[in-house]
């Protein structure tokens, strides 16, 4: 199963150099086998030629050497004949016309080979012979092709023809390898603009200078696109109107309770008037975050114009200062080496830092303050409280999620938090324990680099 899942997961260009390699090898051997055919016909040709002349031109030499010498004796070589033979690749035999060998050369063996005495073309199993005989046809004479010689010249004309295969491979490797890549580039560039796309950006993409074979997948991608931004945009114009119109008749409903708590005297009706205002003003809160989410799917993250981090920190610390209940528990450590300027929505990073702060302070312990660091590159925001297990720290950011809390919310702060900072460039860590403490947790804002002129 997992042999199959990594081949479905295979390169594409990986396979296209395999295969277009592999199949160059094969032509190539396809192209060596022909090669090696035809080489062997010539070669065959050439050698039968070349056995046939000699012989043709060896037998009147022989003649005229047989008529002048004695004929008695063992029968013997020529030295004169010798001489102009390559011992390594023919020999000869003279035989008479019963097939007695009277002559030989040194590497023929002294006993006849075992054809005809006819002219022409005769093999044994080790030999190509060629027989030519004088004119009365007393005389014969063999000569000999010994056939590991043919395979030999064979043998090595293929492994010329092979040799080339060596340095082929490679070469169609980087070659191959080279073009793909290039030819490949325009779906890399497609892939990465689609990787761009998500609710913040929806632009659709441009098909005209891909080529054709991509030009239909833009096109259908870009018709996904539209679809996406209908319906995200349907889903926000719904979530914002909702909680925009659900805002002034909770606000009144909130101050009818309250008002009916003041007129209320102590007892159970009062209690329930209690109830009733928390649940109202938890549903307040929810409409707010739902306003907030709305905005934050909008993109409102990035900002025209440079902003001073640090100052709307500031602001939003002071409006926790001027609120009676949370006076003086939220302490800021600015450790920037100057103004923390950003590129950054002034009101879309107040709406981050008030979410942070707010979940710090209604889930950390009551008695304890919330530190926001700030440095060059970092917004921290450390609270006092247990500490999360992994599982617990990755389920925060979703939507709705609230953990393992009884505390007021609506489990929407961080996925907001999130979704704006990385519109602006950063991301978003949560740490439990708090850096350099046992206990505690952490929510740490990566920021971008500054942009320079």
């Amino acid at each position: 199963m997992s042999e199959a899942k990594t081949a479905s997961r295979a390169s594409i260009t990986r396979r296209l150099i395999t295969a277009l390699t592999g199949t160059v090898v094969i032509f190539w051997l396809i192209a060596v086998g022909i090669g090696v055919y035809v080489v062997n016909k010539e070669l065959s040709e050439t050698f039968d030629g070349a056995l046939q002349e000699t012989a043709e031109r060896l037998l009147p030499l022989v003649l005229d050497d047989l008529a002048n010498r004695d004929h008695s004796g063992d029968p013997q070589s020529l030295e004169a004949l010798n001489k102009g033979l390559n011992r390594e690749y023919l020999t000869y035999q003279v035989l008479d016309g019963n097939g007695k060998v009277i002559l030989h050369s040194h590497d023929a063996p002294p006993t006849a080979y075992e054809v005809p005495l006819a002219i022409g073309f005769h093999n044994t199993s080790r030999y190509r012979i060629y027989t030519e005989s004088s004119a009365d046809g007393t005389i014969f004479l063999h000569v000999a092709d010994a056939f590991k010689n043919r395979r030999e010249a064979l043998r090595e004309s293929g492994v010329a023809l092979l040799w080339p295969l060596l340095a082929l491979i490679p070469a169609s490797i980087i070659a191959i390898g080279i073009i793909v890549g290039r030819s490949l580039r325009p779906i890399d560039r497609l892939r990465s603009e689609i990787a761009t796309k998500d609710g913040g950006n929806m632009a659709p993409l441009e098909s005209e200078t891909l080529p054709l074979e991509l030009q239909p997948i833009a096109r259908s991608v870009n018709l996904l696109l539209e679809r996406l931004r209908l319906a995200l945009e349907a889903e926000r114009e719904f979530t914002a109107n909702s909680a925009h119109e659900l805002r002034t008749p909770i606000a009144g409903a909130l101050a009818q309770t309250q008002r009916l708590i003041a007129e209320l005297p102590q007892g159970q009706l009062a209690e329930r008037a209690g109830r009733i205002e928390t649940s109202l003003s938890n549903l307040s809160r929810l409409a707010e975050k739902l306003l907030q989410l709305s905005r934050a799917q909008a993109g409102i993250g990035t900002g025209d114009k440079p902003a001073d981090l640090t100052a709307v920190i500031e602001t939003v610390i002071g409006d926790y200062d001027r609120d009676t209940g949370t006076a003086g528990r939220v302490l800021l450590e600015n450790e920037a080496s100057g103004k923390l300027i950003r590129n950054v929505d002034i009101d879309a990073f107040a709406i981050v830092m008030r979410n942070l702060i707010e979940n710090a302070l209604i889930h950390g312990p009551t008695d304890e303050e919330v530190t926001v660091s700030v440095d060059d590159r970092t917004v921290r925001v450390v609270n006092g409280g247990a500490v999360l297990s992994a599982n617990e720290l990755a389920g925060l950011k979703k939507r709705f999620w609230r953990g393992k809390t009884k505390a007021a919310g609506s489990g929407l702060g961080l996925s907001i938090v999130e979704r704006i900072v990385g519109q602006i460039g950063g991301h978003l860590d949560l740490l439990s324990p708090a850096t350099g403490r046992t206990d505690g947790f952490e929510a740490r804002i990566t920021l971008p680099l500054p942009t320079t002129d």
